[in-house]
């Protein structure tokens, strides 16, 4: 027989796919996931409507689920801590092997200093601070994907 499944689209899918859900179960619990978005990238329209809708659709589905958290960062906020770029904080129980991701127009960056992370930290707080609570969050993604 030999390897004849890997000419198959169908069968490599379910192949990895088996592969990704026996991982998962092998998890003692999910890693937390944090996000933050802005409005503005909510109401943007990539791709048309109904595919907007889907979009925010996955987002509501995803915010569901026990280990994510989403925020909107509301257009009529009075302090907005953003700089207009993506910041990603990526951290977990070894604080040294932090890393902050930011991407620009031209490139992306990667900053771990201890000076780095306490500043973008500090800044990712302010807008946590500013930012809408969960539950708020989710009504506000679930009447924007309604009036789609």
């Amino acid at each position: 027989m030999g390897r004849e499944w890997e000419a198959d689209p169908f069968l490599v899918r379910a192949g990895i796919q088996a592969g990704v859900a026996g991982a998962r179960s092998r998890q003692a619990s999910p890693s937390p996931y944090e996000a933050v978005v802005h409005e503005a990238a909510l109401r943007i329209r990539v791709g048309g409507s109904r595919t907007n809708r889907r979009q925010l659709e996955q987002i509501l589905e995803r915010s569901e689920l026990a280990n994510v958290t989403v925020r909107v960062l509301p257009f009529d906020t009075d302090d907005f801590a953003g700089n207009g770029y993506s910041l990603l904080y990526l951290h977990g129980a070894v604080p040294q092997l932090d890393t902050i991701q930011i991407d620009t127009a031209h490139r992306g960056e990667f900053f771990g200093t201890e000076s780095h992370l306490l500043q973008y930290r500090r800044r990712y707080e302010r807008v946590l601070a500013t930012a809408l609570p969960p539950t708020e969050s989710r009504d506000l993604i679930a009447r924007l994907a309604r009036d789609l």
